[in-house]
Order: structure tokens, then C-alpha cells, then sequence
């Protein structure tokens, strides 16, 4: 259908009452107004780069009169976050929430003239209270990896007039329940918007299947279900497991009063099945450790984050080995989920929930969750849908000091009681996810614990960060296997390679404070893991704090997968990618720089790899030192070989090989190292080869002790 781009250049001003009154106008002069970017971010633009609105809109623009037989509508495709929308000084309604599409009906108003303005006021409120948020902007507005005074308000995607026949198609969801080698199933729901009491054609086609349907229709809106059968589909798999065809569907809605098209609407899919039992997801049937990571917007600034960007996101998380990427507490641009589904790359959606909420968010949280499946439900690589991440209504504000201690205790009563926000919110918004798409496994929320009532969800710990020491986390999962079952958050901060914001000449004077509330820099747990006050130069301190966040990513991965399916599913990395210039958990940072912390997340999610129960740290002469090996295999082949682990110190070594095969998709115990310490002081190095079909290698770094010591 014709579409008419208003993106482009708006004039826009601050909010105030006198304002409110008279912007929507037609004859109002804003010629002095502040020009900006539509899309766009208000702070993107320099007179708006510190408020926080409210901000008003205006465009004028050029339509010539619709025909008789034609309807048109303004579609704003994203207001960030709350919307008042005027043409020609009448008011047409109100939007909330900011990664849909929000739609009106302007036919009337076009035909009584050829010149416009469009008049839009945008609000995006700070939050007053963080523990008890009302706007649904997950991170964006309360997250400790963006600057806590970013505001993210704006028309940020494009507006246009759009133009129908008599029928609109002003809904339309389309998910995979089944699919098989056999035959796939795709179900279609839509609401079509008539103007008048009709009857329809419904034809839809998936790739060379066409289907075809009569709907009579009432005046308004009428909901429409049906579905399509293909027989013999090609599927779309995970990357690790096969490939990802796209069918391309189109819905066309034909008016039988005249025989023309009224509506189309077209996009693509991928025929794909999922499910997921005790944390383990299987994908056509096919069971798959989920490798994975965190993964914050693109860009703080959404909006100006571009499809090349989106793109090499998805391809870098493949490179380093990753199947899944959690999109953390917020939905991102739909060139992300296009990039992913082309690549193969699953991914766990959250809704945009982060903390705590407030009582009166529980009916938007709800449309918005039946929205978030209408935006995204097409898209084969959306695997498991979250309804809210840590729902503990605490506030911890970047900058700000606050009691370690008292924090912690609040968490865990909010972890151990019922609350509003995990008891009512999370499974209103559960319920309905799964009244929307009954396709996907549906979380109600991330990182809780057992707590009575409920086994809990997935699990974030931060050994070796927030809590106790990054050696801790083996014997926690073996002490409390159900923590093991799929473990969502974990890892440590590292100094990015991309620093010039730290301004590392002052070192050791930096703006400490600056860098904690700006740049997420969390200095008191560096002084526990990284003390600063232990280098003489930055770039030691920042090698490091890399060095230190690869052994964290490295050796919980390796405990993980040695516990593939008995009982753990996968894992996600904490985090992948920064958004702006931060000193955060991420291995790429804002210029996607690899830190050390990425080499070792690429070694460790390799399809096999070789590792041996953790050496300690250190040990006396006469310690046995004893290691059990494994092999990891997430191939969908046997693999067959032989492994040698050599153990050194100062002076000498000992060797073990064994040989065998290991299955597909498995994790085996290839043999235990065991030897007596020698009287050595200095490095004993453990090191393992896999020889034969998979070579790979690993390393383990220990210290033997003098005797006085």
C-alpha cells in the first residue's frame, strides 16, 4: 500500500502549560523551534542533550486527498516512552510503551484539507521512586551498564501515513507450534478493521503454499484465526545444529465487494519447534546446550544504532561459539531479531522489566506482553520468552553509597517472601505471554531462587564479584545442584581496551566517583578483587582486570559444561557487549574491542574442549594433587581420540594418555590425574591435549610453595 515518510527533520520544544495549549495548532509559528532528527533520541540532539522533557513535536506536511474507497492511517512506529498525538489540532489519543508500533485512523481529517501538521507531545518521566518504577523501560531507565542520567524519550522509529482499501489488517501474530520433518504448522491471528459489514478473502502465502479462506466481516474490528499446513517443510535450525531457511508469508486481504486487495501485510519466518523440560530446550526435537550470553542494547541511544551494528552483534556472538543471546530487559530494534534469525542465533527475550514496579503497571505490563509476541512471535530464533529480570523491588543507583551488607539482606527477603511484583505482576504477564503464543517456554522472571511455594527460576551468582571467591562457585553447584540448572548471570568487571573516557594519564587519581556513576565502574569491588592500589600503571591495573574477569568467564563455563544435563541446560554470560563507554562485566566493550575476557569465553564454548576439575591455587611438597579430565562434546558426531595431560614443575613432569571415543552430545570422564607434589617450589602447570578428529588444548596454573611458605 502507498506510504507517505514523515521521518526527517521535526522543529521540537521543551514543555510548559502555555505551550500544551497551543502546540497542536495549525497556525501556530514554530519557526524559532529548535530543529531535531525524527528518529531519533531529544538528547541525540544538542538543545535537548540534558532535559527530560516532556518534548513537543511538530511536522507539517502534504497530503493530497484520499479517495473514496481509501482509508488512512498515521502509524508511529516508536514512542519512547508516553504519547499525546494531534493532526490539524484534533486530538487522535494516547500511546504507551515504547517498541511497538501505535496506529490512527486519519481518512476524515486528510479529506478536509492538503496541508498538515502533525503535532506529537512525548514524555519519557524519570522515575521518582526505582524500587516502584510505572513506566515499562526495563534498562534503559534503571540499569547499573548505562549512565543513570541518559533518558532515552523520543520519537525514536519512523512515522507514516499509511493507506488501506476498506479492510485494515491492524493485528497480525503468526508463530510455529509444531514442526517436523513430516509437516509444520503455522497459526495465524489477526484483527481486521472494517469499515463497513463485508466479506473477505484471506489469502496467505508461506513460500510456494498458498491458503485460502472466506471471513464474512461486521463493522470494526474482527478477530480471525486460522491456520497453514506445509508438508514436508525444510527447517529452520540453530546454527551449531543445521541451517536456517526463511519462508517469506504474505497475508492478503481481498474485499469481495470489488474484487481488489484491501490489506496486505508480509514478512518472514522460519519453521522451527520448541520446547524446554528441566531447563534442558530442545529444538525440532534435537536437545541443545544453550551457550549464551547477556546481551544490553546496542546503543544506549537505540535509535541511532544502525542494521550493520545490530548485525555484527549477532555475528560476533556466533564467532565466540554462543547459541543463545539473553536480550536483556528490554526489546531491541528489529533488525537484531532479522540479524539473528539469519544466523541462526536462539534467543531468550525479556520483557522490558528490570527491579521493582509499581501496583498500577500490572494491566500495561500485560498489553505489552501480548504486543511483545504480535512484534516478535515471526521470528524462529525467539526460543524462550521472560517476563521479568530480578524482581526485587531495590534500588541500587550508580554513585551513590549504599550498604553492601543491607542490600544483600534486602535481596534475599525479597528472593525468600511473596511479593506484589514476583507473586502478581510476573504471573499475570507469564499468563499472558502463553495466552499469546503457546509455542515457547515462558519464564516469569530471571534470577530467583527456591524460595517456599516455587523451585525458582534461573540462577545469577556473581562469585568472585558481589559474593565469596570465584573458586566458590564449583563446590555452591555441587552443594545446591538446582542452582546448576541453568545459571543466567555471571562474571566480573574489566577495564575496557577502549579507555580514553577513564583518562588514564591521571593514574592513580582518576575521577573515581565520575567513572562509578557515568561509567558503571564499580570501585569497591575492585579493591576486594583488582586493588588499584596494587599496579604502579593503568595499563597493568587494566591487563589485570581482564586477566581476572577470563579466569571468572573461563572457569565457571568449564564447571557448567562438565555439568551439561546432569543437570544443567546452558548458561548466559554475563555480558556481552557495551552500549556506551563503561567499565562493566562485558567482553567486547563500546567500540567492540575484545578484552581478554572474550578469548577466554570463545575457548571455553568451543564445540569440544578438554578440562580437568580445577587444580587449587596452591600446594605443599607431599600435597596429592588429583584431577578429574573430561571431555566435552556438543557435536551431533562421536568423537574419537586421545587425550594427554602432562603435569610440569621446575625441574620435571609426569604424563598420562587415555584413548576411547566420546559420544555425541555428551560429557565424559576421560581418566583422574593423580601425583604426589614434588619438593619444587615455583609453577606446576597442568596441561591437556585432545589428539585425533577435535584437537584442542587447555592449560591450569598452580604454585608449589617453598616449605616455609
Amino acid at each position: 500500500m502507498a506510504k507517505l515518510d514523515l521521518s526527517g527533520t521535526w522543529r521540537a520544544q521543551l514543555a510548559d502549560e502555555q505551550l500544551r495549549r497551543e502546540f497542536s495548532r495549525p497556525e501556530l509559528d514554530d519557526g524559532g523551534w529548535p530543529e531535531l532528527a525524527v528518529p531519533g533520541h531529544w538528547r541525540s540532539a544538542e538543545p535537548f542533550g540534558d532535559t527530560d522533557g516532556p518534548l513537543l513535536y511538530r511536522r507539517p506536511f502534504e497530503a493530497a486527498a484520499p479517495d473514496a474507497q481509501r482509508r488512512h492511517w498515521l502509524v508511529l512506529d516508536g514512542l519512547f516512552y508516553l504519547g499525546d498525538v494531534w493532526l490539524d489540532g484534533s486530538y487522535l489519543g494516547d500511546t504507551e510503551g515504547y517498541f511497538f508500533p501505535h496506529a490512527f485512523e486519519v481518512t476524515d481529517l486528510l479529506r478536509q484539507r492538503t496541508e498538515h501538521v502533525l503535532a506529537v507531545e512525548v514524555g519519557c518521566p524519570r522515575p521518582t521512586d526505582r524500587a516502584a518504577k510505572r513506566s515499562l523501560t526495563g534498562v534503559f531507565q534503571h540499569w547499573d551498564c548505562l549512565d543513570p542520567d541518559w533518558n532515552p524519550g523520543g520519537i525514536w522509529r519512523p512515522v507514516a501515513i499509511e493507506e488501506s482499501g476498506p479492510v485494515r489488517i491492524t493485528r497480525l501474530v503468526a508463530v510455529c507450534p509444531e514442526a517436523t520433518d513430516e509437516r509444520a504448522v503455522l497459526t495465524l491471528q489477526t484483527t481486521l478493521d472494517a469499515a463497513d459489514t463485508t466479506r473477505v478473502l484471506l489469502r496467505t502465502t508461506v513460500g510456494d503454499t498458498e491458503h485460502q479462506i472466506e471471513q464474512p466481516l461486521a463493522a470494526g474490528e474482527n478477530q480471525v484465526t486460522w491456520t497453514i499446513t506445509l508438508d514436508r517443510p525444510r527447517l529452520w535450525w540453530p546454527h551449531s545444529l543445521g541451517d536456517q531457511p526463511m519462508q517469506p508469508v504474505t497475508v492478503e486481504v481481498v474485499d469481495r465487494t470489488t474484487n481488489t486487495t484491501s490489506d496486505t501485510r508480509s514478512f518472514r519466518t522460519g519453521l522451527r519447534q520448541v520446547s524446554m523440560s528441566k531447563w534442558i530446550l530442545s529444538v525440532n526435537g534435537e536437545r541443545l546446550f544453550l551457550k549464551g550470553a547477556n546481551q544490553g542494547p546496542t546503543r544506549m541511544a537505540l535509535g541511532d544504532a544502525t542494521a550493520e551494528e545490530m548485525a555484527r552483534d549477532i555475528a560476533l556472538a556466533k564467532d565466540a561459539g554462543l547459541d543463545l543471546l539473553r536480550v536483556h530487559a528490554h526489546v531491541a530494534r528489529p533488525e537484531l531479531y532479522d540479524a539473528a534469525d539469519d544466523a541462526g542465533v536462539l534467543l531468550w527475550q525479556d520483557m522490558p522489566l528490570q527491579w521493582g514496579y509499581a501496583r498500577g503497571v500490572r494491566k500495561q505490563a500485560v498489553r505489552q506482553a501480548a504486543k511483545a509476541v504480535e512484534f516478535l512471535g515471526h521470528h524462529p530464533s525467539i526460543a524462550i520468552w521472560c517476563g521479568h529480570n530480578e524482581p526485587m523491588a531495590i534500588d541500587i543507583e550508580p554513585g551513590v553509597e549504599f550498604s553492601r551488607t543491607r542490600v544483600a539482606a534486602r535481596a534475599a527477603v525479597a528472593q525468600e517472601l511473596p511479593s506484589w511484583n514476583k507473586t502478581i505482576l510476573d504471573h499475570s504477564i507469564k499468563r499472558s505471554l502463553e495466552h499469546a503464543d503457546g509455542s515457547r517456554p515462558v519464564i516469569p522472571h530471571s534470577g530467583v531462587f527456591p524460595h517456599p511455594g516455587s523451585g525458582g527460576t534461573d540462577t545469577h551468582t556473581y562469585f568472585g564479584w558481589y559474593h565469596g571467591e570465584e573458586r566458590d562457585f564449583p563446590r555452591a553447584m555441587a552443594a545446591w545442584p538446582r542452582l546448576a540448572r541453568f545459571v543466567s548471570e555471571f562474571g566480573a568487571q574489566a577495564v575496557p581496551n577502549t579507555d580514553d573516557f577513564m583518562e588514564p594519564d591521571r593514574w592513580p587519581d582518576l575521577d573515581w566517583e565520575r567513572l562509578w556513576r557515568t561509567h558503571a565502574l564499580q570501585r569497591f569491588a575492585f579493591d576486594r578483587y583488582v586493588p588499584p592500589a596494587d599496579y604502579p600503571t593503568f595499563d597493568e591495573w587494566k591487563a589485570a582486570t581482564q586477566q581476572y574477569q577470563a579466569t571468572v568467564v573461563k572457569h565457571h563455563i568449564e564447571t557448567l559444561r562438565r555439568l551439561k544435563y546432569r543437570p544443567t541446560g546452558g548458561f548466559c554470560q554475563f555480558a556481552f557487549a557495551d552500549a556506551h563507554p563503561s567499565v562493566t562485566w562485558s567482553v567486547l566493550d563500546h567500540a567492540r574491542s575484545p578484552k581478554q575476557g572474550f578469548v577466554a569465553l570463545r575457548d571455553a564454548c568451543r564445540p569440544v574442549i578438554v578440562v580437568a576439575d580445577r587444580p587449587q591455587e596452591r600446594y605443599a611438597p607431599g600435597d596429592a594433587f588429583v584431577a578429574d579430565v573430561h571431555v566435552v562434546n556438543d557435536l551431533r558426531k562421536p568423537v574419537r581420540g586421545q587425550v594427554r595431560a602432562q603435569l610440569q614443575w621446575t625441574g620435571g613432569s609426569q604424563e598420562w594418555r587415555w584413548e576411547g571415543e566420546v559420544p555425541e552430545d555428551d560429557c565424559v570422564r576421560v581418566g583422574t590425574v593423580q601425583a604426589v607434589t614434588p619438593d619444587a617450589p615455583g609453577p606446576l602447570t597442568l596441561t591437556l591435549a585432545l589428539v585425533g578428529e577435535a584437537a584442542v588444548a587447555n592449560r591450569y596454573d598452580s604454585l608449589i610453595a617453598g616449605r616455609n611458605t
